[in-house]
């Protein structure tokens, strides 16, 4: 129960992640908003695990080749390809794709490389939540979908989610003794570095970032809720469940987006709403229910 708990406070704080930095985008580019985001969590993480990380340093240097590309994955890649995605195609694509796409691959990876078993109740669970995405993102009438045009935007989108499915496997086999939060401060400040060059790269070929009060606002909830909080129960969930069982609690972000999307714009909560809820929950639920072994 604590690992579900977990995930569900992850895609609750991600679900704002989407409406916040399409909410900016004029405002901010893409790169520099990832930079920004991930340099303001690791000085926030810095003075609570900074000093374990000191002690832990043998741990680090024995498996650096690990950090680096647990950071360049879950960090560098990831959201830098959701953000420079808002700027090609529109916010139905990025949540079909990226929410429904990430779960499989993270299953698929945890079976190849971790031999994760994939039960039928898994299998039949992540179906539903499909089947319950796609209903909400379609309106009620799949159909809808067929206007769906991949372009470029979705290409980067697919790049993300599978940044965050190795990012998911690569979680399980975190090396024995490091802490949640030193392990975060290391990889948060290693991906801030990878992006250096892209962010000198856009510097010099984009508009520069229009400062204000509410930019300011932003980059402090990206940095301490999406970033540190979000990863750290995360983290939690994976250690907990397992990397294919927390990855289909992804399938929560539209559902939280959509809910979250009903508050802040005054929109009405329809009956297509209560049954895509009920329909990727039982999904949820299905998915991990635990069978007896004789």
């Amino acid at each position: 129960m604590k690992g579900v708990l977990f995930a569900v406070i992850a895609t609750i704080i991600w679900s704002g992640n989407f409406i916040v930095a399409r909410a900016v985008i004029k405002d901010v580019p893409p790169i520099s908003l990832a930079f920004f985001r991930w340099l303001l969590a690791t000085i926030i993480l810095l003075p609570f695990a900074f000093r374990q990380l000191r002690t832990e340093w043998d741990v680090v240097g024995n498996n650096w080749k690990y950090f680096l590309f647990i950071a360049f994955t879950g960090i560098t890649l990831f959201n830098t390809f959701v953000y420079v995605a808002g700027h090609y195609s529109p916010a139905i694509n990025l949540a079909l794709i990226g929410t429904t796409s990430s779960p499989i691959m993270a299953i698929m990876l945890s079976a190849i490389f971790l031999q994760e078993k994939i039960p039928w109740q898994r299998v039949a669970g992540l179906l539903l939540c499909i089947t319950g995405i796609l209903l909400l993102l379609s309106r009620g009438d799949l159909r809808n979908l067929y206007q769906l045009q991949f372009g470029k935007g979705d290409g980067y989108v697919l790049l993300g989610a599978f940044a965050f499915a190795i990012y998911n496997v690569l979680v399980r086999k975190k090396p024995a003794g490091i802490g949640p939060l030193s392990f975060l401060l290391l990889i948060f400040g290693l991906g801030t570095i990878l992006l250096i060059p892209g962010l000198v790269w856009e510097i010099n070929h984009e508009p520069p970032i229009h400062w204000s009060a509410s930019i300011i606002g932003v980059m402090v909830y990206l940095g301490a809720g999406t970033s540190v909080i979000a990863y750290l129960c995360w983290n939690a969930a994976i250690s907990r469940l397992g990397t294919s069982r927390t990855a289909l609690f992804g399938n929560l972000i539209p559902l939280f987006a959509s809910l979250e999307a009903l508050w802040l714009l005054q929109e009405k909560f329809t009956m297509l709403h209560l049954v895509c809820s009920v329909v990727i929950i039982i999904g949820l639920v299905l998915a991990n229910l635990t069978t007896r072994r004789t």
